[in-house]
């Protein structure tokens, strides 16, 4: 399913949206200047700022100390705490392909703006960054060995996703359904997003299972589940924001 965009109303200016959307494009035209020098320069500024899960592991359980056998991988002996957790941040504004960054500024589009307008500016931040540690920390679980770097905003979208989920699940969302042709639907909010979260649920699982602990590269599944449960429990726990019309039909 590919979410276009949703009926819910709102009533403020989501000033933090279309700043997120803006920093991510950048960030990218930015990575695509670094590609278009050298794609050796590409990947290891991916490298660098993207989220390796073995460098966070090493810091973690080994004093920063790297083990013999990651050193080839991991290119050095000794892992700063720095080096670790930075790209826990920078890596929510990467992205590794223009199909990447496009389907997920869509989706902050579609449902950030609601959830900007109930949380208020300060809390959606809190909430669209917080989801992001947490889905790079149960990326980071479920791949401890991994050495493969990990970018993109999509686990703190997930977040905003989930709180979407709960705020909003009646609201509808116009949706392409493939199923032997490109069927436009408009389908309640808990479906497409329980589609989703159950979706990358069973696909972790399933990797995880395949490759015994799941220390793999590709799509971080984990990453989105982590976010939307990390945003579903978050929007229980910030107040809605001060004097806003809440609309309780959806």
């Amino acid at each position: 399913m590919i979410p276009l965009k949703d009926d819910a109303p709102r009533v403020t200016t989501p000033y933090v949206t279309y700043f997120l959307i803006a920093v991510n494009t950048v960030a990218f035209l930015f990575e695509l200047s670094i590609g278009a020098g050298s794609s050796r320069q590409f990947n290891a500024f991916l490298t660098t700022f993207g989220v390796v899960p073995a460098r966070i592991a090493v810091v973690l359980f080994n004093q920063g100390y790297v083990p013999w056998d990651l050193v080839y991988q991991l290119g050095t002996r000794y892992i700063t705490p720095i080096a670790a957790f930075l790209p826990v941040f920078t890596s929510m504004f990467l992205h590794g392909s223009w199909m990447h960054l496009i389907f997920n500024m869509l989706t902050l589009w579609i449902f950030g703006d609601n959830v900007e307008d109930y949380l208020g500016h300060f809390r959606y931040i809190l909430l669209y960054l917080i989801s992001g540690v947490a889905a790079m920390a149960v990326h980071t679980l479920f791949n401890l060995n991994s050495a493969v770097p990990t970018v993109g905003a999509s686990g703190a979208i997930a977040g905003v996703m989930g709180a979407y989920f709960l705020l909003y699940p009646r609201a509808k969302v116009l949706t392409i359904v493939p199923f032997f042709f490109m069927w436009f639907m408009w389908l309640p909010a808990w479906v497409v997003l329980g589609y989703f979260f159950v979706g990358q649920f069973l696909l972790g699982a399933a990797t995880s299972i395949s490759v015994h602990g799941g220390n793999a590269g590709g799509v971080a599944v984990w990453a989105h589940v982590g976010g939307f449960l990390a945003g579903m429990a978050l929007i229980k726990l910030f107040p809605v924001r001060a004097r806003r019309y809440r609309h309780g039909l959806y």
